[in-house]
């Protein structure tokens, strides 16, 4: 990569050099005449620069996406004498489509004549269906061996991406696309009314996408759902500005920036918690080892939202886990906006800065179940980033 030097005077589009040639040229032939820059051409973009370095990085945390070929699992089984309805297996787009899964789920549980249920497991998609219950009408309990913050999803990127690492392209049937449309839209419509809240939970950032030239790579692997945002929900689609080079303060690419919701897990956690709480919600800190364990639950009803911990609890080899890692860093100043440049993503959460290397492609982290921590990569993340604004 070719690092680029910015100051104040390649900032305002080379109005310095320009005015100095002027000047030059006045010396040798009478009274200078000033020569005025050109206005740029198109919008220009300004950004306070992101101070990032390796020293700050306070946290480096890995979780296990919970990805189902086949995409989310929500369905009602027999379990004995009692009900089972499943809801995991979301990939990516756990925190994304929560609230709208969840309302799948709930239905489904709500169904069985129940209004006594139990609900097994604390994340994204378990406080979120627990809430949903609670507002239709149950009286939920949770089971979880673990609790926010140590639940997998508290690790999660926190962004909007309802379709990250959802299902192989392959599986995707109308009716899939149509159950996702309807949890996409439900999701975002419940996440419009946290905006605002003390703490901000949720919020809106602009994320400044800096595009290379680097050809793409073949690949013969299956591959995952895209477009469905694009093709089945367009209106959720945030507007899209593109800056041309020279626009911006980072060199000769193109820039296209993008609007999208951040989660700010630590806050956006406890606002769910402490509304399950609220509603006389009661949780048990409880390890399961085996579903035959379920069976000694005094509810008739249950909803398993473990996601990847279903693999070993009920035997679903179609999960497959997807590693990802976070470098965490103390927050500098006001930055309210995140970028994304040569595999590697900054996210400018409330609770602490967020680098990741994303890789090439959704296959990066694929299969891999080891939750490590890995200093080379998360240096890797951080200084990606800050050697866009080297010299700025």
């Amino acid at each position: 990569m070719t690092t680029r030097s910015f100051n104040r005077r390649t900032l305002i589009m080379g109005g310095g050099s320009t005015l100095m040639a002027g000047m030059l040229a006045g010396c040798a032939t009478g009274p200078a005449k000033l020569a005025v820059a050109p206005a740029p051409k198109g919008p220009v973009l300004a950004l306070p620069p992101l101070r990032a370095s390796i020293d700050r990085i306070t946290q480096i945390t890995v979780c296990t996406r919970p990805f189902r070929p086949q995409g989310p699992r929500i369905e009602r089984v027999a379990f004995g004498d009692k009900a089972l309805v499943h809801h995991y297996g979301h990939g990516g787009a756990g925190w994304s489509l929560s609230w709208g899964s969840a309302a799948i789920a709930t239905d489904l549980a709500m169904q069985t004549g129940a209004r006594d249920i139990a609900v097994i497991g604390c994340g994204a998609i378990g406080l979120t269906t627990a809430l949903q219950l609670q507002r239709a009408g149950a009286r939920v309990t949770i089971y979880a061996r673990d609790l926010p913050p140590a639940t997998r999803s508290s690790l999660a990127t926190g962004v909007w991406s309802p379709e990250s690492r959802l299902a192989l392209e392959q599986h995707v049937t109308p009716e899939f696309k149509a159950q996702w449309a309807g949890m996409a839209r439900a999701s975002f419509d419940r996440y419009q009314t946290l905006l605002g809240l003390p703490g901000t939970p949720i919020e809106w950032i602009d994320t400044h996408n800096l595009f290379t030239n680097a050809p793409p790579v073949p690949d013969d692997r299956p591959a995952f759902a895209h477009g469905l945002t694009r093709e089945m929900a367009p209106e959720l689609r945030a507007p899209r500005i593109t800056y041309a080079a020279g626009n911006h303060p980072f060199g000769d690419r193109e820039v296209l920036t993008t609007s999208g919701l951040m989660f700010n897990i630590a806050a956006y956690s406890d606002y769910l918690l402490s509304g399950f709480l609220s509603l006389g919600g009661r949780i048990e800190v409880r390890d399961f080892h085996s579903a035959a364990e379920l069976s000694a639950l005094p509810q008739k009803t249950l909803v398993n939202c473990t996601g990847y911990g279903a693999k070993a609890l009920f035997g679903d080899d179609t999960l497959v886990p997807v590693r990802g890692q976070l470098a965490r860093m103390i927050p500098d100043g006001d930055i309210r906006y995140g970028l994304y440049f040569n595999q590697t993503s900054f996210v400018p959460r409330r609770d602490g800065w967020v680098f990741q290397v994303t890789g090439a492609d959704e296959y990066y982290g694929f299969g891999i179940e080891d939750a490590v921590p890995d200093r080379a990569e998360a240096e890797r993340a951080v200084t990606t980033i800050a050697g866009l604004f080297a010299g700025v």
